[in-house]
Protein backbone atom coordinates (compact mmCIF):
# COMPACT_ATOMS: atom_id res chain seq x y z
CA UNK A 1 0.00 0.00 0.00
CA UNK A 2 3.04 2.29 0.22
CA UNK A 3 2.63 3.10 -3.46
CA UNK A 4 -0.63 4.84 -2.65
CA UNK A 5 0.94 6.96 0.06
CA UNK A 6 3.88 7.85 -2.13
CA UNK A 7 1.80 8.93 -5.11
CA UNK A 8 -0.58 10.99 -2.97
CA UNK A 9 2.18 12.57 -0.90
CA UNK A 10 3.85 13.62 -4.11
CA UNK A 11 0.79 15.70 -4.95
CA UNK A 12 0.37 17.30 -1.50
CA UNK A 13 1.23 20.96 -1.26
CA UNK A 14 1.42 21.49 -5.02
CA UNK A 15 -0.46 24.00 -7.14
CA UNK A 16 -3.79 22.47 -8.14
CA UNK A 17 -4.80 25.17 -10.61
CA UNK A 18 -5.96 24.10 -14.06
CA UNK A 19 -2.60 25.11 -15.57
CA UNK A 20 -0.72 23.07 -13.02
CA UNK A 21 -3.02 20.10 -13.54
CA UNK A 22 -2.63 20.27 -17.31
CA UNK A 23 1.13 20.39 -16.89
CA UNK A 24 1.03 17.48 -14.47
CA UNK A 25 -1.00 15.44 -16.89
CA UNK A 26 1.82 15.85 -19.35
CA UNK A 27 4.71 15.13 -16.97
CA UNK A 28 3.43 12.31 -14.77
CA UNK A 29 2.80 9.24 -16.95
CA UNK A 30 0.65 7.68 -14.23
CA UNK A 31 -1.88 10.52 -14.61
CA UNK A 32 -2.33 9.76 -18.28
CA UNK A 33 -5.57 7.86 -18.77
CA UNK A 34 -4.76 4.96 -21.05
CA UNK A 35 -7.13 2.35 -22.44
CA UNK A 36 -5.93 -1.07 -21.32
CA UNK A 37 -6.52 -3.74 -23.94
CA UNK A 38 -6.64 -6.61 -21.46
CA UNK A 39 -6.59 -7.32 -17.74
CA UNK A 40 -3.15 -8.84 -18.23
CA UNK A 41 -1.91 -5.40 -19.35
CA UNK A 42 -2.75 -3.93 -15.93
CA UNK A 43 0.00 -5.79 -14.02
CA UNK A 44 -2.50 -7.21 -11.54
CA UNK A 45 -1.66 -9.79 -8.88
CA UNK A 46 -1.76 -13.30 -10.33
CA UNK A 47 -4.43 -14.48 -7.88
CA UNK A 48 -6.57 -11.42 -8.55
CA UNK A 49 -6.29 -12.08 -12.28
CA UNK A 50 -7.37 -15.67 -11.63
CA UNK A 51 -10.46 -14.38 -9.84
CA UNK A 52 -11.30 -12.01 -12.69
CA UNK A 53 -11.07 -14.77 -15.29
CA UNK A 54 -12.99 -17.23 -13.10
CA UNK A 55 -15.77 -14.66 -12.73
CA UNK A 56 -16.17 -14.65 -16.50
CA UNK A 57 -14.47 -11.49 -17.71
CA UNK A 58 -12.44 -12.06 -20.84
CA UNK A 59 -11.54 -8.47 -21.60
CA UNK A 60 -12.16 -5.12 -19.87
CA UNK A 61 -15.33 -3.15 -20.58
CA UNK A 62 -15.06 0.54 -21.46
CA UNK A 63 -15.04 1.77 -17.88
CA UNK A 64 -12.77 -1.05 -16.71
CA UNK A 65 -10.20 -0.34 -19.42
CA UNK A 66 -9.87 3.29 -18.31
CA UNK A 67 -10.74 3.57 -14.63
CA UNK A 68 -8.99 0.68 -12.86
CA UNK A 69 -5.36 1.76 -13.22
CA UNK A 70 -5.65 5.38 -11.98
CA UNK A 71 -7.12 4.14 -8.68
CA UNK A 72 -4.49 1.39 -8.39
CA UNK A 73 -1.84 4.08 -8.95
CA UNK A 74 -3.12 5.99 -5.93
CA UNK A 75 -4.97 8.95 -7.41
CA UNK A 76 -8.28 10.32 -6.25
CA UNK A 77 -10.73 9.68 -9.10
CA UNK A 78 -14.11 10.87 -10.30
CA UNK A 79 -15.58 8.31 -12.68
CA UNK A 80 -18.73 9.13 -14.63
CA UNK A 81 -20.15 5.99 -16.22
CA UNK A 82 -23.55 4.42 -16.76
CA UNK A 83 -24.71 1.49 -14.65
CA UNK A 84 -24.47 -1.93 -16.26
CA UNK A 85 -21.00 -1.49 -17.78
CA UNK A 86 -18.98 -3.43 -15.23
CA UNK A 87 -18.54 -0.50 -12.85
CA UNK A 88 -18.71 -2.63 -9.69
CA UNK A 89 -15.86 -4.82 -10.88
CA UNK A 90 -13.96 -1.66 -11.85
CA UNK A 91 -13.65 -0.37 -8.31
CA UNK A 92 -13.60 -3.91 -6.92
CA UNK A 93 -10.48 -4.84 -8.89
CA UNK A 94 -8.78 -1.53 -8.04
CA UNK A 95 -9.58 -2.04 -4.35
CA UNK A 96 -8.33 -5.62 -4.16
CA UNK A 97 -5.05 -4.99 -5.98
CA UNK A 98 -3.55 -2.97 -3.13
CA UNK A 99 -4.97 -4.73 -0.07
CA UNK A 100 -2.32 -5.85 2.43
CA UNK A 101 -3.54 -9.24 3.76
CA UNK A 102 -1.16 -8.96 6.73
CA UNK A 103 -3.23 -6.08 8.18
CA UNK A 104 -6.41 -7.44 9.80
CA UNK A 105 -8.23 -4.12 9.78
CA UNK A 106 -10.27 -1.95 7.42
CA UNK A 107 -8.34 -0.75 4.37
CA UNK A 108 -11.22 -0.09 1.95
CA UNK A 109 -14.72 1.28 2.58
CA UNK A 110 -17.33 1.15 -0.19
CA UNK A 111 -20.59 3.02 0.36
CA UNK A 112 -23.67 2.04 -1.70
CA UNK A 113 -27.08 3.78 -1.72
CA UNK A 114 -29.22 0.68 -1.04
CA UNK A 115 -28.97 -2.68 0.71
CA UNK A 116 -29.54 -4.46 -2.58
CA UNK A 117 -26.64 -2.70 -4.30
CA UNK A 118 -24.41 -3.19 -1.25
CA UNK A 119 -25.30 -6.89 -1.18
CA UNK A 120 -24.61 -7.31 -4.90
CA UNK A 121 -21.32 -5.43 -4.56
CA UNK A 122 -20.30 -7.71 -1.69
CA UNK A 123 -21.05 -10.76 -3.84
CA UNK A 124 -19.12 -9.46 -6.86
CA UNK A 125 -16.03 -8.44 -4.87
CA UNK A 126 -16.19 -11.71 -2.95
CA UNK A 127 -16.05 -13.66 -6.21
CA UNK A 128 -13.25 -11.52 -7.62
CA UNK A 129 -11.22 -12.11 -4.44
CA UNK A 130 -11.81 -15.87 -4.23
CA UNK A 131 -8.11 -16.65 -4.66
CA UNK A 132 -6.93 -13.88 -2.33
CA UNK A 133 -6.58 -14.12 1.45
CA UNK A 134 -8.86 -11.15 2.08
CA UNK A 135 -11.78 -10.69 4.49
CA UNK A 136 -14.78 -8.87 3.00
CA UNK A 137 -17.79 -7.78 5.03
CA UNK A 138 -21.16 -6.31 4.02
CA UNK A 139 -22.91 -4.10 6.57
CA UNK A 140 -26.44 -2.73 6.32
CA UNK A 141 -29.59 -2.38 8.37
CA UNK A 142 -31.35 -5.58 9.37
CA UNK A 143 -28.22 -7.72 9.04
CA UNK A 144 -26.84 -9.32 12.20
CA UNK A 145 -23.20 -8.44 12.66
CA UNK A 146 -20.38 -9.49 14.95
CA UNK A 147 -18.49 -6.25 15.60
CA UNK A 148 -15.26 -8.15 16.19
CA UNK A 149 -15.55 -9.71 12.74
CA UNK A 150 -16.37 -6.34 11.16
CA UNK A 151 -13.28 -4.89 12.81
CA UNK A 152 -11.10 -7.55 11.18
CA UNK A 153 -12.52 -7.04 7.67
CA UNK A 154 -10.15 -5.47 5.17
CA UNK A 155 -12.96 -4.44 2.80
CA UNK A 156 -16.22 -3.14 4.27
CA UNK A 157 -19.22 -2.51 2.01
CA UNK A 158 -22.42 -0.93 3.25
CA UNK A 159 -25.14 1.68 3.23
CA UNK A 160 -24.44 5.25 4.46
CA UNK A 161 -26.33 4.93 7.75
CA UNK A 162 -24.67 1.68 8.79
CA UNK A 163 -21.20 2.79 7.70
CA UNK A 164 -21.57 6.05 9.63
CA UNK A 165 -22.76 4.16 12.71
CA UNK A 166 -19.84 1.71 12.56
CA UNK A 167 -17.30 4.51 12.20
CA UNK A 168 -18.78 6.73 14.94
CA UNK A 169 -18.84 3.79 17.39
CA UNK A 170 -15.24 2.87 16.63
CA UNK A 171 -16.07 -0.52 15.11
CA UNK A 172 -14.22 0.46 11.93
CA UNK A 173 -10.59 1.43 12.49
CA UNK A 174 -10.08 4.52 10.37
CA UNK A 175 -6.34 4.62 11.07
CA UNK A 176 -5.72 1.78 8.61
CA UNK A 177 -8.12 3.08 5.94
CA UNK A 178 -6.45 3.54 2.56
CA UNK A 179 -9.30 3.90 0.05
CA UNK A 180 -12.83 5.30 0.36
CA UNK A 181 -15.28 4.62 -2.49
CA UNK A 182 -18.66 6.25 -3.05
CA UNK A 183 -20.76 4.28 -5.52
CA UNK A 184 -23.85 5.55 -7.38
CA UNK A 185 -23.20 8.98 -5.90
CA UNK A 186 -26.02 10.74 -7.73
CA UNK A 187 -28.54 8.17 -6.54
CA UNK A 188 -27.14 8.50 -3.03
CA UNK A 189 -27.83 12.23 -2.97
CA UNK A 190 -31.25 11.83 -4.61
CA UNK A 191 -32.49 9.63 -1.78
CA UNK A 192 -31.40 12.05 0.94
CA UNK A 193 -28.06 10.74 2.18
CA UNK A 194 -26.12 13.98 1.63
CA UNK A 195 -25.67 14.88 5.31
CA UNK A 196 -24.57 11.36 6.24
CA UNK A 197 -22.12 11.29 3.34
CA UNK A 198 -20.63 14.62 4.42
CA UNK A 199 -20.22 13.31 7.98
CA UNK A 200 -18.48 10.17 6.66
CA UNK A 201 -16.17 12.34 4.54
CA UNK A 202 -15.33 14.32 7.69
CA UNK A 203 -14.33 11.10 9.43
CA UNK A 204 -12.13 10.26 6.44
CA UNK A 205 -10.37 13.59 6.53
CA UNK A 206 -10.12 13.47 10.32
CA UNK A 207 -8.14 10.26 9.87
CA UNK A 208 -5.85 12.20 7.55
CA UNK A 209 -5.42 14.96 10.15
CA UNK A 210 -4.39 12.42 12.77
CA UNK A 211 -1.66 11.01 10.53
CA UNK A 212 -0.57 14.45 9.33
CA UNK A 213 -0.85 13.55 5.65
CA UNK A 214 -3.46 13.01 2.94
CA UNK A 215 -3.30 9.25 3.23
CA UNK A 216 -6.86 8.23 2.41
CA UNK A 217 -7.59 8.00 -1.30
CA UNK A 218 -11.13 8.82 -2.48
CA UNK A 219 -12.90 7.55 -5.61
CA UNK A 220 -16.43 8.56 -6.63
CA UNK A 221 -18.55 6.74 -9.23
CA UNK A 222 -21.71 8.24 -10.66
CA UNK A 223 -23.86 8.12 -13.80
CA UNK A 224 -24.31 11.91 -13.68
CA UNK A 225 -22.40 14.72 -12.04
CA UNK A 226 -24.87 17.20 -10.51
CA UNK A 227 -23.61 20.26 -8.67
CA UNK A 228 -24.04 18.57 -5.26
CA UNK A 229 -21.46 15.94 -6.20
CA UNK A 230 -19.04 18.49 -7.61
CA UNK A 231 -19.25 20.50 -4.38
CA UNK A 232 -18.32 17.35 -2.42
CA UNK A 233 -15.39 16.61 -4.71
CA UNK A 234 -14.09 20.17 -4.41
CA UNK A 235 -14.35 20.01 -0.64
CA UNK A 236 -12.92 16.60 0.13
CA UNK A 237 -10.87 15.29 -2.79
CA UNK A 238 -7.21 15.87 -3.68
CA UNK A 239 -6.50 16.78 -7.29
CA UNK A 240 -8.72 14.00 -8.68
CA UNK A 241 -8.35 12.44 -12.09
CA UNK A 242 -11.64 12.79 -13.98
CA UNK A 243 -12.76 9.96 -16.22
CA UNK A 244 -15.84 10.18 -18.43
CA UNK A 245 -16.75 6.86 -19.99
CA UNK A 246 -19.28 6.94 -22.80
CA UNK A 247 -22.09 4.43 -22.65
CA UNK A 248 -21.09 0.95 -23.74
CA UNK A 249 -21.58 -0.30 -27.28
CA UNK A 250 -24.18 -2.67 -25.85
CA UNK A 251 -27.45 -1.28 -27.08
CA UNK A 252 -30.97 -2.44 -27.87
CA UNK A 253 -30.90 -0.64 -31.22
CA UNK A 254 -31.19 -3.07 -34.13
CA UNK A 255 -32.38 -5.93 -31.92
CA UNK A 256 -35.90 -7.30 -32.43
CA UNK A 257 -37.21 -8.36 -29.02
CA UNK A 258 -39.96 -10.93 -28.53
CA UNK A 259 -41.45 -13.09 -25.82
CA UNK A 260 -43.24 -16.45 -25.83
CA UNK A 261 -45.83 -17.17 -23.16
CA UNK A 262 -45.66 -20.64 -21.64
CA UNK A 263 -47.80 -22.39 -19.05
CA UNK A 264 -45.15 -24.69 -17.59
CA UNK A 265 -41.35 -24.90 -17.29
CA UNK A 266 -41.46 -28.33 -18.97
CA UNK A 267 -42.91 -26.75 -22.13
CA UNK A 268 -39.76 -24.72 -22.80
CA UNK A 269 -37.72 -27.54 -24.32
CA UNK A 270 -40.44 -28.38 -26.86
CA UNK A 271 -40.81 -24.73 -27.90
CA UNK A 272 -37.02 -24.46 -28.25
CA UNK A 273 -36.95 -27.44 -30.61
CA UNK A 274 -39.73 -25.84 -32.69
CA UNK A 275 -37.75 -22.60 -32.92
CA UNK A 276 -34.67 -24.45 -34.14
CA UNK A 277 -36.80 -26.06 -36.85
CA UNK A 278 -38.31 -22.75 -38.00
CA UNK A 279 -35.50 -20.21 -37.70
CA UNK A 280 -32.42 -20.25 -39.87
CA UNK A 281 -29.74 -18.39 -37.93
CA UNK A 282 -26.02 -18.11 -37.59
CA UNK A 283 -24.66 -18.25 -34.05
CA UNK A 284 -27.15 -18.58 -31.17
CA UNK A 285 -26.64 -18.09 -27.43
CA UNK A 286 -29.11 -19.56 -24.93
CA UNK A 287 -29.01 -18.16 -21.39
CA UNK A 288 -30.05 -20.07 -18.26
CA UNK A 289 -29.86 -18.80 -14.71
CA UNK A 290 -27.86 -21.63 -13.16
CA UNK A 291 -25.21 -24.20 -14.03
CA UNK A 292 -27.48 -27.17 -13.33
CA UNK A 293 -29.97 -26.10 -15.98
CA UNK A 294 -27.19 -25.33 -18.47
CA UNK A 295 -25.85 -28.87 -18.08
CA UNK A 296 -29.33 -30.42 -18.31
CA UNK A 297 -30.28 -28.45 -21.43
CA UNK A 298 -26.94 -29.24 -23.06
CA UNK A 299 -27.40 -32.98 -22.40
CA UNK A 300 -31.01 -32.92 -23.65
CA UNK A 301 -30.25 -31.07 -26.90
CA UNK A 302 -27.16 -33.19 -27.54
CA UNK A 303 -29.28 -36.32 -27.15
CA UNK A 304 -31.71 -34.90 -29.72
CA UNK A 305 -28.85 -34.46 -32.18
CA UNK A 306 -28.25 -30.70 -31.96
CA UNK A 307 -24.58 -29.59 -32.15
CA UNK A 308 -24.45 -27.49 -28.98
CA UNK A 309 -21.79 -26.54 -26.47
CA UNK A 310 -22.01 -25.19 -22.93
CA UNK A 311 -20.07 -22.80 -20.74
CA UNK A 312 -20.33 -21.92 -17.05
CA UNK A 313 -18.20 -21.10 -14.02
CA UNK A 314 -17.14 -24.69 -13.22
CA UNK A 315 -15.46 -25.12 -16.59
CA UNK A 316 -11.71 -24.43 -16.48
CA UNK A 317 -10.26 -21.41 -18.26
CA UNK A 318 -8.43 -23.64 -20.75
CA UNK A 319 -11.64 -25.50 -21.64
CA UNK A 320 -13.52 -22.21 -21.79
CA UNK A 321 -11.03 -20.76 -24.26
CA UNK A 322 -11.41 -23.82 -26.49
CA UNK A 323 -15.22 -23.67 -26.37
CA UNK A 324 -15.24 -19.98 -27.23
CA UNK A 325 -12.78 -20.48 -30.08
CA UNK A 326 -15.00 -23.20 -31.59
CA UNK A 327 -18.04 -20.95 -31.24
CA UNK A 328 -16.35 -17.90 -32.76
CA UNK A 329 -15.18 -19.89 -35.75
CA UNK A 330 -18.61 -21.45 -36.29
CA UNK A 331 -17.56 -25.00 -35.46
CA UNK A 332 -20.43 -24.99 -32.98
CA UNK A 333 -23.54 -22.92 -33.71
CA UNK A 334 -25.39 -22.95 -30.38
CA UNK A 335 -23.85 -22.06 -27.03
CA UNK A 336 -25.71 -22.55 -23.74
CA UNK A 337 -24.45 -20.35 -20.92
CA UNK A 338 -25.06 -18.79 -17.54
CA UNK A 339 -24.54 -15.03 -17.23
CA UNK A 340 -20.84 -15.82 -17.44
CA UNK A 341 -21.01 -15.18 -21.19
CA UNK A 342 -22.84 -11.89 -20.77
CA UNK A 343 -19.87 -10.35 -18.98
CA UNK A 344 -17.12 -8.96 -21.15
CA UNK A 345 -17.16 -11.56 -23.94
CA UNK A 346 -17.49 -10.33 -27.50
CA UNK A 347 -18.77 -12.71 -30.17
CA UNK A 348 -19.64 -10.54 -33.15
CA UNK A 349 -21.43 -13.18 -35.24
CA UNK A 350 -24.27 -13.91 -32.80
CA UNK A 351 -27.64 -13.25 -34.46
CA UNK A 352 -30.03 -14.82 -31.93
CA UNK A 353 -30.17 -14.77 -28.14
CA UNK A 354 -32.73 -16.88 -26.29
CA UNK A 355 -33.42 -16.19 -22.63
CA UNK A 356 -34.49 -19.68 -21.56
CA UNK A 357 -34.77 -18.01 -18.15
CA UNK A 358 -35.25 -14.27 -17.72
CA UNK A 359 -32.21 -12.79 -15.96
CA UNK A 360 -32.47 -12.37 -12.20
CA UNK A 361 -31.35 -8.73 -12.43
CA UNK A 362 -32.73 -6.37 -15.08
CA UNK A 363 -29.23 -4.90 -15.58
CA UNK A 364 -28.12 -8.26 -16.99
CA UNK A 365 -30.73 -8.11 -19.77
CA UNK A 366 -28.86 -5.63 -21.97
CA UNK A 367 -25.64 -7.58 -21.53
CA UNK A 368 -27.32 -10.80 -22.58
CA UNK A 369 -29.18 -9.61 -25.64
CA UNK A 370 -26.41 -7.14 -26.44
CA UNK A 371 -24.47 -10.20 -27.59
CA UNK A 372 -26.53 -9.93 -30.79
CA UNK A 373 -27.03 -7.01 -33.16
CA UNK A 374 -23.42 -5.92 -32.82
CA UNK A 375 -21.70 -3.35 -35.02
CA UNK A 376 -24.69 -2.50 -37.18
CA UNK A 377 -25.89 -6.07 -37.67
CA UNK A 378 -29.49 -7.04 -37.06
CA UNK A 379 -30.27 -9.40 -34.22
CA UNK A 380 -33.15 -11.06 -32.42
CA UNK A 381 -33.84 -11.82 -28.77
CA UNK A 382 -36.56 -14.25 -27.66
CA UNK A 383 -37.62 -14.44 -24.01
CA UNK A 384 -39.41 -17.45 -22.52
CA UNK A 385 -42.07 -16.20 -20.08
CA UNK A 386 -44.06 -18.37 -17.67
CA UNK A 387 -47.62 -17.09 -17.27
CA UNK A 388 -48.84 -16.06 -13.82
CA UNK A 389 -45.33 -15.95 -12.40
CA UNK A 390 -42.72 -13.36 -11.45
CA UNK A 391 -41.59 -13.48 -15.11
CA UNK A 392 -44.44 -11.17 -16.12
CA UNK A 393 -43.44 -8.45 -13.67
CA UNK A 394 -39.75 -8.88 -14.56
CA UNK A 395 -40.42 -8.35 -18.26
CA UNK A 396 -42.53 -5.25 -17.59
CA UNK A 397 -39.74 -3.92 -15.37
CA UNK A 398 -37.20 -4.50 -18.15
CA UNK A 399 -39.40 -2.63 -20.66
CA UNK A 400 -39.72 0.38 -18.35
CA UNK A 401 -36.05 0.39 -17.32
CA UNK A 402 -34.76 0.34 -20.91
CA UNK A 403 -37.65 2.31 -22.45
CA UNK A 404 -38.17 -0.50 -24.91
CA UNK A 405 -40.96 -2.77 -26.12
CA UNK A 406 -40.93 -6.56 -26.10
CA UNK A 407 -43.64 -7.98 -28.38
CA UNK A 408 -45.21 -11.41 -28.46
CA UNK A 409 -43.53 -13.59 -31.08
CA UNK A 410 -45.88 -13.77 -34.10
CA UNK A 411 -46.88 -17.04 -35.73
CA UNK A 412 -44.81 -16.09 -38.78
CA UNK A 413 -41.39 -15.52 -37.26
CA UNK A 414 -39.54 -12.53 -38.75
CA UNK A 415 -36.32 -13.20 -40.60
CA UNK A 416 -33.05 -12.08 -39.06
CA UNK A 417 -31.41 -9.95 -41.71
Amino acid sequence: MDSIHTSKKAMDGKDTSKEAMDSKEGTDPKRTIRVAGSFQDMNLQDNLLRGILAYGFEKPSGVQSQAIEPVINGFDAIVQAQSGGGKTATFGIASLQNIDPAIDSCQVIIVSPTREIADQTTIVIGKLSQYLNINIMGVWGGKKLDHREVGKAQVIIGTPGRIYDMISRGVINMKTLELFILDEADQMLNVGFKEQIIEIFKFVRQADAETGETAVQIAIYSATMPIQILSLTDRFMTDPIKILVKQENLTLEGISQFYINLDMEDHKIGVLSELFAEISVGQTVIFCNDKRKVSWLHATLTEEGYPVSKIHGDITQTERNGIMQEFRTGKTRVLISTDLLSRGIDVQQVSLVINYDLPKERESYIHRIGRTGRFGRKGMAINFILRNTEDVRKMQDIEVFYSTQISELPAEIPKIV
